[in-house]
């Protein structure tokens, strides 16, 4: 058994760094939100198009999360992290320079490629850097906080950024946040040399994996434009379940393959895998209705549709930092996400009383707190857990695994519940509509939007109590407060080696 050596003393200076990159990664999904009216205004964006701004980042960040994983294992998770940096450094560029809604949406695909290779390599570094049980909780904790908060935290940096700025400031912002992430991680980031996967690359996987994540989101977005019977939006259901049951008949097979089967086969992980997908599925929906109703329904500008969002995060830093790290360490892991995602839940039927006049202290206040809280409570235990006790050379993959939930997640609760509040408006207006004159007005329309938006809210609300029931279901893990041990029963401390500072 190798020597168990002190841990890198600069791993505390390295967390500011790796959760400075997550946050670009994270406000990057939502913090085009705010700012989208005025692209769209500016590019001249169909109303059609405007939700691919969200999606093509997703899209491209959920289907190639894998193959970003797996490289970030093979190639070095800090040559990963830093070349994920550059290249998100320089498509935020481009898309802040575009000049139409084609160079646009092809920059924020762009940015999903390269947080693909990011957002793993960074939670995969945190995973092999901290292995001691307090040490790991308190990391996770900030991380989870990050993680969550940094969605919500968009929505207030792209609402400074436009009404002060303008909205390419929102894609511009990220080139600071990369630059001083890469010189962090040159200086302070020094991976453990333990666990590199020298495999060969799983190529079939990669194409079957990225495919069918692909299909499977893009099928969501087909339905909002086309329906749900339509012929393309079944052929894309129908082809990325195909092409997701070769990926698993694939993997079992190959020697070496982009997702080991015993990294989401795992009774654990697998339910944390699935219960963070759907709770994202029903907060990102969340954010983009929002959003819409604070600008305009309730006539709020850019920057204080922002700070509306403000106590969410505040909620979620509490939930994550001050709940999950101190309780993490004494009772099970389901036994706060299960509750978390139940108070997330509660915050959701709250927000789903929204009217044309809502007061935002009685209804919006309050919703975005629970919500705040009690995903962030979730969001830590489900963070640390997703990849506590996988093999040093399966750390990449199985950070990975937690991103695809969330950006796949994230895709389809845009898509999914965006076609489900449109649905609702149409049938209101369908039911109440007395002549075409009501169509002009102002009113009528809000009372539409809002109701179609209330009908959405309730569904993502049935989804966090969904995640809930599979949490209590599914996840047995006991308290998180021993030594880590890999599939085959050894310590991660077993596989240390020196580390050099430089």
């Amino acid at each position: 058994m190798p020597e168990t050596l002190q841990p890198d003393p600069k791993r505390w200076t390295a967390l500011i760094f790796i959760a400075l990159a997550q946050l670009m990664v994270v406000l990057d999904a939502t913090v085009v939100n705010i700012a989208l009216p005025s692209a769209q205004a500016s590019l001249g964006i169909s109303d059609s198009n405007k939700q691919w701004v969200i999606t093509a980042y997703t899209l491209a960040f959920g289907g190639l999360l894998l193959f970003g994983g797996r490289v970030a294992d093979l190639w070095g998770r800090k040559n990963a992290f830093v070349v994920g940096l550059l290249g998100f450094a320089a498509a935020s560029a481009l898309g802040g320079a575009a000049v139409n809604t084609a160079m646009l949406l092809g920059a924020r695909a762009l940015q999903g490629v390269f947080g693909a290779l990011l957002a793993p390599a960074a939670l995969s570094l945190l995973a092999v850097m901290f292995t001691d049980a307090k040490e790991r909780a308190k990391a996770f904790g900030i991380y989870g906080a990050i993680a969550g908060g940094g969605a919500a935290l968009g929505f207030v940096l792209g609402g400074v950024l436009t009404q002060y700025l303008n909205w390419r400031w929102v894609l511009f912002v990220n080139i600071f946040f990369a630059v001083a992430a890469v010189i962090g991680a040159v200086l302070f980031i020094n991976e453990p040399a333990q666990g590199r996967n020298r495999n060969r690359l799983d190529i079939p996987g990669v194409i079957l994996a990225s495919l069918g994540l692909v299909a499977l989101v893009y099928g969501f977005s087909r339905a909002d434009s086309s329906g749900w019977t339509a012929g393309s939006t079944l052929s894309l259901f129908a082809g990325a379940l195909v092409l997701l049951a070769a990926f698993v008949v694939v993997e079992g097979r190959v020697k070496a393959p982009l997702l080991p089967l015993r990294v989401v086969t795992d009774r654990n992980r697998g339910g944390i895998y699935l219960s963070l997908g759907l709770a994202i599925i029903g907060m990102f929906g969340l954010f983009l209705f929002l959003t819409y109703y604070l600008q305009q329904v309730l006539g709020y500008s850019a920057i204080k549709s922002g700070f509306a969002f403000l106590p969410m995060v505040g909620g979620m830093v509490v939930g994550s930092t001050q709940i999950g790290t101190r309780l993490m360490l004494r009772v099970p892991p389901r036994l706060l996400m299960g509750p978390g995602f139940l108070v997330a839940a509660v915050g959701m039927g709250i927000l789903a009383q929204i009217k044309v006049d809502s007061s935002y202290a009685t209804v919006l206040l309050p919703g975005l707190i629970l919500m705040g809280l009690g995903m962030g409570t979730a969001f830590m235990p489900a963070m640390s857990l997703a990849t506590h006790g996988v093999r040093p050379e399966d750390a990449g993959v199985a950070s990975a695994m937690v991103n695809t939930s969330q950006q796949v997640g994230g895709s389809i609760g845009t898509a999914l519940l965006n076609t489900l509040a449109t649905s609702a408006t149409a049938s209101w207006i369908s039911s109440h509509k007395k002549s075409a004159a009501d169509l002009a007005n102002h009113d009528f329309v809000n009372r539409s939007a809002v109701h179609g938006y209330s009908v959405a809210i309730y569904v993502a609300m049935g989804i966090l109590i969904l995640s809930a029931a599979l949490v209590f279901s599914l996840v047995n893990a006991g308290v998180q407060n021993q030594p880590e041990k890999t599939a085959d029963g050894d310590s991660v401390e077993d596989f240390a080696v020196p580390v050099i500072a430089h």
